[in-house]
């Protein structure tokens, strides 16, 4: 009996697809709560978390820093190059970024259309190539499902009342800033509410698809759990639409 034998060829393996990154965004006026819920989705979920208000912070502090104009795109330029070269986790979650001033000068910052720009590719790499090699991403901010992630899988809103907010962000002040009063919060907050959902580019609010959460009288932990509900239904619809 003869056996026959083949030449060994070496077969190239196709590359497994990548799997798409789903990604989830949370927007919504200061205090809120969209930060909170956006952390805690990402940690429920096991994806990475970016706070894009951060950036806009960081734009803020270095133009603050350097005693420039944070309303003149001509002062604040050399801000953004500075935070673009030393962009890390590590800066956006630097608790100076938080202080009353910064966040007065973020506002403005935010309204200059060449800001948005220059941080509007870190935020859709972000989405799209989250950080550990994770299933996905939640980015919060002010016009992350309108216009930096248009086609996300999930979009939240976020409101409450103006009185609410001001009292969760009084609450997040005053141990640093005890003298701050209600009043002086609650006007900041209106004033910066006008300026966001007014403002020509990228004005605040929902994007049509968005599903909405008004959290004025509703604990966080009552918005998460029906927040993880609408990801893993809509999630679920998905892949059986996709069978």
């Amino acid at each position: 009996m003869s056996i026959v034998t083949f030449p060994k060829t070496d077969v190239a393996k196709e590359p497994a697809p990548q799997q798409k990154k789903i990604v989830v965004t949370v927007d919504g006026p200061a205090a809120s709560g969209k930060g909170t819920l956006a952390r805690k989705i990402a940690e429920r979920l096991g994806y990475a978390y970016l706070d894009t208000g951060a950036l806009y912070r960081a734009v803020a502090l270095a133009a603050l820093e350097m005693g420039s104009d944070p309303s003149k795109i001509r002062d604040v330029k050399p801000a953004i190059d500075i935070v673009l070269r030393n962009l890390t986790m590590e800066l956006l979650a630097s608790p100076a970024l938080r202080r009353p001033e910064v966040s007065e000068a973020a506002s403005k910052v935010a309204a200059l259309p060449e800001v948005r720009q220059a941080l509007l590719d870190f935020q859709r790499d972000f989405a799209e190539n989250p950080p550990g090699d994770v299933g996905g991403a939640v980015l919060d901010g002010r016009d992350i499902g309108t216009v930096v992630c248009p086609d996300a899988d999930v979009k939240f809103f976020i409101t409450a009342n103006p009185e609410a907010r001001a009292q969760r962000r009084l609450k997040e002040l005053q141990w640093h800033h005890p003298l701050m009063t209600l009043e002086k919060v609650l006007a900041d907050m209106l004033h910066r509410d006008q300026r966001d959902s007014g403002r020509e580019l990228a004005p605040t609010y929902p994007a049509d698809d968005a599903y909405l959460f008004d959290t004025t009288k509703l604990s966080a932990e009552e918005v998460l759990d029906s927040a993880i509900y609408t990801v893993q239904k809509k999630l679920i619809n998905a892949t059986n639409e996709n069978k």
